[in-house]
């Protein structure tokens, strides 16, 4: 029998309320008080940057930010500097990745385990994109979603894993955001590579319900989990 993995669908939010709610659930998940839980949600004009993250890779000033009415976050999970938007599935998975939340390490998540979760991330969302009639890729050396011609950035991930083992942070999946945000920025730090959406992919793109459906099924069947929606 599966393990139970609620979901929630929280619609638009602030980046800091979401995060205090991420550090809130992932909590109690760590002390065995809630079951995993995977949130969905969009966004206002964000900018994040990871622990690895440049502020060159800014490229807006402060009165161009204002004028785009764009939030600006320094954050604990991997990787550099990435939007959130309207029109952006963003998915936090708040999840166990040890038994018993014992670790080999105290206070340190194994390598091996970070480094799977992400991949299975990646497989994840390409497994949603498949049932959306999107061919999703992983291209080695980079993490997150990509698709072809280009290659172009579908989704982004980073993650943050606590000392008790419980993921925080997670994917954004670009479905019909207005994709002039990502002239702020160099996007995760990457140059070569352009950024693109469902919309720009798809002659009709799905509605955001229909990519959440996709997105929750694949996770269960990805990480083993029944999924049950269920308000917080």
């Amino acid at each position: 029998m599966h393990a139970t993995c609620l979901t929630n669908w929280l619609g638009t939010v602030e980046y800091e309320q979401a995060w205090r709610l991420q550090e809130a659930l992932a909590t109690e998940i760590g002390h065995g008080q809630r079951p995993p839980t995977l949130l969905f949600l969009e966004h206002p004009h964000t900018y994040t940057f990871g622990r690895g993250g440049l502020a060159e890779n800014l490229l807006w000033n402060a009165s161009e930010l204002a004028q785009r009415g764009v939030s600006v976050h320094w954050v604990d999970r991997g990787g550099d500097v990435t939007y959130h938007g309207p029109g952006q599935l963003v998915g936090y998975p708040l999840l166990p990745l040890t038994p018993g939340n014992l670790l080999a390490q105290p206070g340190r998540i194994p390598q091996a385990d970070y480094i799977g979760y992400l991949r299975k991330l990646e497989a994840m969302l390409i497994a949603a994109l498949s049932e959306l009639g999107v061919a999703g890729e992983r291209l080695p050396g980079l993490t997150g979603v990509w698709v072809q011609p280009g290659p172009a950035k579908l989704a982004s991930i980073g993650v943050k894993v606590d000392a008790r083992g419980v993921t925080r942070h997670g994917f954004a999946l670009n479905v019909n955001p207005d994709m002039h945000y990502w002239e702020g920025i160099i996007a995760c730090g990457i140059r070569d590579f352009p950024s693109t959406s469902l919309a720009e992919l798809l002659e009709t793109p799905p509605a955001m319900k229909q990519v959440v459906q996709a997105v929750t099924s694949a996770f269960g069947e990805t990480f083993g989990y029944e999924m049950v929606s269920q308000p917080l």
